[in-house]
């Protein structure tokens, strides 16, 4: 009895794994994907990385000071002209600079004018001497002292007015210190990003910039091709865009300018095949508005008909 149960269960052990081999072994078809991959719309396509951008490109704002932020007056989105003011740092100091200068300019002047008078009394002197020396009712010797204290006379107004020259631009340099504590816009545009916050300290090394802006009414592609495909880009090339993961709408561009230096590439796909050392192309586009919205830094996949 126990020989033949042993039997049945080896027998259905057999059975199971010829079922489980026959299991892995059947054709299973592929899967049907998300999102359909892209595809070369010329015989000679060259595919590029793109990133949107300003017509004027993006502009990464910094101050020329290191200082404490104490005022960002604007938000991102916000519409900016040239000059508007973008970051106020600490200006304390700057300003009790200013009002030294300002102090040392009073005295100076003052000392100026005082050796002015001084400077008119010894002409005066000079004058009468000269001519009491004509009828040589006074020495030679008086004569010339008064000519040396005239002359002393006329070296310290000359020195006053020196130091009076060299006062006012250490204050327009005050001021010039006082003015670089207030970041302003460098040109039209919209705000991108804002990173500095009331109360942090901007380093001048800091590798996160303060602030992004970038016009973006009329938006530009920045297309990285790669080195091994340069010599095959012609300028006025015929161009197509299409948004990541969507392949319904192809968004043509109009071709503006290849920049004429290789950059080093900056974005890795993370692929074992991709270097480190790989450099690209970068070929500027422009292109109209589509429906689907379009947003500054947004990655694209750029096809540019190549020869």
């Amino acid at each position: 009895m126990f020989k033949r149960v042993s039997f049945y269960l080896a027998l259905a052990g057999i059975v199971f794994a010829v079922g489980l081999v026959r299991r892995q072994k059947a054709f299973e078809p592929p899967s049907t994907p998300l999102v359909e991959p892209s595809s070369a719309p010329y015989a000679q396509t060259i595919g590029a990385r793109g990133l949107v951008e300003g017509v004027n490109e993006n502009v990464r704002i910094s101050p020329t000071v290191p200082g404490l932020v104490v005022t960002v007056p604007v938000k991102v989105g916000d519409e900016v002209r040239t000059g508007d003011v973008l970051i106020e740092l600490d200006a304390r100091d700057a300003d009790a600079q200013v009002r030294v200068q300002e102090a040392n300019l009073v005295a100076i002047d003052a000392a100026l004018k005082e050796a002015q008078v001084a400077l008119a009394d010894r002409e005066d002197q000079w004058r009468r001497v000269e001519k009491l020396g004509e009828n040589r009712v006074v020495s030679e010797d008086e004569k010339q002292r008064t000519l040396y204290a005239l002359r002393g006379a006329q070296s310290r107004a000359d020195s006053k007015k020196a130091e009076l020259e060299a006062s006012r631009a250490l204050l327009e340099r005050a001021k010039v210190q006082r003015e670089l504590l207030v970041v302003r816009a460098p040109q039209d545009g919209t705000v991108l990003q804002v990173n500095a916050r009331v109360g942090e300290y901007i380093a001048l090394n800091a590798t996160e910039r303060p602030m992004l802006i970038g016009q973006t009414k009329e938006l530009q592609i920045r297309a990285d091709v790669d080195e091994d495909n340069a010599p095959r880009v012609r300028p006025n090339c015929e161009a197509l865009a299409y948004v990541k993961g969507q392949r319904d709408a192809a968004i043509p561009l109009r071709f503006v300018r290849i920049e004429p230096y290789i950059l080093p590439k900056k974005s890795l796909t993370g692929e074992s095949s991709e270097r480190v050392d790989t450099r690209v192309l970068q070929v500027i586009f422009r292109f109209e508005r589509p429906q689907t919205p379009i947003y500054v830094g947004q990655q694209m996949d750029v096809f540019l008909k190549g020869e």
